[in-house]
């Protein structure tokens, strides 16, 4: 009898330790059939339309998972008695795709409602970007819940800023049960997608570091004078920046990072090794980057009766 009780105790322990063992590929097989096709036909309709709103989406759920877990918070709008994580800095006039998770949500209610969940749909829809612009695809894991809150202070001190160096990455990503390898494959989601003046001013005038044509180039849309040009937009990957591939790798090798935070990864450091790998070996990129977006998935997850299943992504039921 004790024996019992202490195997049943230990896979007690085992579901509390793992909330994403309850998460699964086939959650909604029987309940939302239509789910996939649904959401991948708004997402290639937002991406017809530009191009960058993949990279956008796939940001959006990076964003999500780094505070407080892959729970939806970061889709909800802030109230006059509510404050929510999309003003917090690293997503103030910077964090977008919100209206296209609108559509994907009013689309997915339509075929099955009150089911899917805003934390899912964000996974969902990052991954059919990646998909969509050439990279590779993956069956996600489903499951999760909505956060019935959010933190502005969470996402402030969370989601590591683009001025981090190596050893600030690999720790935020470490407390998160995300390997080295992981920090490093996931920030080639930087292969899509656009940056801010504002993020990559100081790199491009202050830093040693960086190829220098690369660096005049950036300078022509980038003035030197702080509140000058501040939402100028750059590609993050200057050779392919709507095709997810290797490229991004590559123009680390060469000193060509964009931001701060990019070319810490290859800087004498201890993931040099790691993105020499993935400049010359796209399909080792490809393979490590899609486990690390389920390792990513797996963040903390609201499961079961936990949170929420939200009707309007915005706002708590």
């Amino acid at each position: 009898m004790a024996s019992r009780l202490v195997i049943a105790l230990a896979i007690f322990a085992l579901v509390l330790g793992h909330g994403n063992a309850q998460l699964s590929t086939n959650f909604y097989a029987s309940s939302c059939p239509k789910l996939f096709s649904t959401v991948k036909s708004t997402v290639q309709s937002a991406i017809s339309k530009e191009a960058r709103m993949g990279a956008s989406l796939l940001r959006l759920f990076f964003h999500d998972c780094f505070v407080n877990g892959c729970d939806g918070s970061i889709l909800l709008d802030d109230t006059s008695s509510f404050t929510g994580e999309k003003n917090a800095n690293p997503n103030k006039n910077s964090a977008r795709g919100f209206e296209v998770i609108d559509s994907i949500k009013s689309a997915v209610e339509k075929v099955c409602p009150g089911v899917v969940s805003c934390a899912d749909i964000l996974a969902i829809a990052a991954r059919d970007s990646v998909q969509i612009l050439q990279g590779p695809n993956w069956d996600v894991k489903l499951g999760r819940r909505d956060a019935r809150t959010a933190s502005q202070s969470a996402a402030n001190n969370g989601i590591p800023p683009p001025t981090s160096n190596l050893n600030q990455l690999i720790s935020r990503f470490s407390a998160l049960g995300l390997s080295t390898k992981d920090l490093v494959a996931l920030s080639g989601g930087h292969t899509i997608g656009q940056a801010r003046c504002t993020n990559f001013r100081a790199r491009i005038y202050n830093e040693s570091n960086i190829e220098t044509s690369f660096a005049t180039s950036k300078k022509t849309n980038c003035p030197r004078a702080s509140g000058t040009g501040d939402n100028n937009l750059s590609p993050l990957d200057l050779q392919t920046p709507t095709a997810f591939d290797n490229n991004y790798f590559r123009n680390l090798v060469q000193n060509k990072g964009l931001l701060h935070s990019d070319q810490q990864l290859f800087n004498g450091g201890s993931t040099d090794s790691i993105v020499r790998g993935y400049a010359s070996n796209p399909s080792s990129f490809s393979s490590d980057f899609i486990s690390a977006m389920i390792n990513m998935g797996d963040i903390s997850p609201l499961t079961g009766s936990q949170g929420e299943i939200r009707k309007n992504c915005r706002r708590i039921n």
